[in-house]
């Protein structure tokens, strides 16, 4: 299902540079777009669902359906009013949240409107789909993920409806994707309420916030919301830079961090979404052995999937820009940009994997603490880092003159924002490393044989060899209509996923290493 998703967010993409390009108006749109985006994984499927599903899979094992209802109402009524105030206020202050995440539209009027505009149509979304994570958390628990994974789908194809059928009427035809992101939050919620009815667990939502799991779940979000997200803190924070380089920066970014997602959510949110429950259930029964065999099962995945991603995605990170997006109005400029982007991200993927396993660790135990202090260091280490690469390169392509001005060097040169996102992939590896390490003292550092090391190693250095051996030129690539450019790039791919395939099997690998190692609690009959 996630796969699914994944696949429609490629036509997304593709629809969106085809009618919008990389301009200063899909800029605003991807700012007005990325903060309810960023609240949302923040608040609602980050610090709220790794409270929520810990203390809602411990009201499960009780057995007590009435209190595991009563818990569901509290909780769905207490998120609600906060949603209220929060949307609310979002509306209204619109333009100075544009201010404070995109500073460097102050100096250009007309996108500083657009953006604010934007914002107040965009900005109700966050209460839809905070409340569609809270029932795709309440289905999660129930051992059920085939839905929550397939309805973030219904945001693309409102996206691409919006863009296909609706932008010409609108004056500035971005607008009409700001309406397509409120219905398609509209449409997520409405999908899963018949689910949860069907299982008898239709919030009914009441105000409950003295209700003692209500309390325990506010308790535990004040520090993961640190915790669970300083990947969308640190591309926030790349967005506040970007806006102050060269237009069309913020786009670039956007659209390198879209192909990085595309294994970021189909194998490490995969993964995270379905171990959470998993290890929250084999903690409250105390299977201890058995939480860190899953824990190792998911990172081995997590590396046997994630670094060849990386290496794939980093060798043909040309040829999928150009044939994925350039089309009518983003140029061989955007695309050289986008791809410089991408390779950045890459070096941090396996990383940004690592973390969406390592976390569920520490939340599904209720340790909220330990990550929040891992997540502020490697945040910390992030925006030092985004300052350092970002001047480095503006130093080198500018030769080192400044005599315009820092900013006016900044927004005149196209490249700086790659150090934004080799910042972003430093800090993963910084937040990997110590998630790791601090498991180690209560005995739930997962293991990871050398051997297996070895072996997606030498295995992702075939497939890198073969690809820059098989594939075409990019000035060939230019030269190939669309259908020559999807059958060169599914033959590349697959050619690549054969030879590691192949090179893993003759290097030892055998599919039951990667089989389930243990029965997963929330499998078995609830109340």
């Amino acid at each position: 299902m996630t796969l699914v998703s994944r696949i429609l967010g490629f036509v997304r993409d593709i629809v969106l540079a085809r009618w919008f390009g990389a301009t200063a108006a899909t800029d605003a749109f991807f700012v007005a777009f990325k903060i309810p985006n960023f609240l949302r994984r923040l608040f609602a499927e980050g610090s709220f669902s790794l409270a929520f599903v810990p203390v809602l899979a411990e009201y499960r094992e009780r057995g007590d359906q009435a209190a595991l209802k009563s818990l569901i109402d509290a909780t769905a009524g207490s998120l609600l009013a906060v949603l209220l105030v929060i949307t609310g206020l979002g509306m209204l202050f619109a333009p100075w949240v544009i201010r404070l995440f995109a500073p460097g539209f102050i100096d250009h009027p007309e996108q500083f409107a657009l953006a604010s505009d934007l914002l107040r149509i965009t900005f109700p979304y966050l209460l839809f789909i905070a409340l569609t994570a809270l029932a795709g958390g309440i289905l999660n628990t129930l051992g059920r993920f085939a839905l929550p994974a397939l309805t973030p789908a219904l945001l693309n194809v409102s996206l691409i409806v919006a863009a296909v059928v609706f932008s010409q009427r609108f004056d500035e035809p971005v607008k009409a994707l700001a309406w397509g992101v409120l219905v398609a939050g509209i449409l997520q919620l409405a999908v899963q309420l018949p689910a949860l009815a069907r299982h008898g667990v239709l919030p009914m939502p009441r105000l409950g916030f003295r209700h003692p799991g209500v309390r325990r779940i506010m308790r535990l979000m004040l520090p993961t919301l640190f915790g669970s997200s300083v990947a969308q803190v640190s591309l926030l924070l790349d967005t506040v830079i970007a806006s102050l380089l060269i237009a069309g920066s913020i786009s670039w970014l956007y659209y390198a961090d879209r192909l990085m997602e595309f294994p970021l959510g189909l194998f490490g949110v995969a993964l995270s979404t379905v171990i959470l429950p998993t290890l929250s259930g084999l903690h409250s029964s105390g299977r201890q052995r058995d939480f860190r065999a899953t824990l190792e099962w998911a990172l081995l995945l997590g590396v046997v999937i994630g670094v060849p991603s990386a290496v794939g995605l980093a060798v043909l990170a040309e040829p999928l820009m150009i044939t994925l997006f350039q089309y009518g109005a983003f140029d061989a400029q955007a695309v050289r940009m986008a791809s410089l982007a991408l390779m950045a991200y890459c070096l941090g993927l396996p990383a940004f994997i690592g973390v969406k396993i390592l976390a569920p660790a520490y939340f599904s135990r209720q340790d909220a603490r330990t990550p929040v202090r891992i997540a502020l260091t490697a945040l910390s280490v992030n925006m030092v880092l985004n300052l350092l690469f970002v001047f480095l390169i503006t130093h080198h392509l500018a030769g080192g003159d400044f005599s315009a001005g820092l900013l006016a060097t900044l927004a005149a040169h196209p490249g700086a924002h790659v150090g934004l996102a080799l910042a972003s992939s430093a800090s993963a590896w910084l937040n990997a490393g110590l998630l790791w390490r601090n498991l180690r003292a209560p005995g739930l550092a997962p293991g990871l044989p050398g051997r297996d090391m070895l072996r997606v190693i030498a295995a992702c250095v075939g497939m890198g060899l073969m690809l820059l051996v098989v594939m075409p030129s990019n000035a060939s690539m230019l030269d190939f209509d669309l259908i020559q450019r999807v059958l060169w790039l599914v033959a590349g791919v697959a050619a690549g996923a054969l030879v590691y395939g192949l090179l893993m099997l003759g290097l030892g690998a055998r599919p039951r290493q990667f089989a389930r190692p243990v029965k997963d609690p929330s499998d078995e009959p609830g109340p």
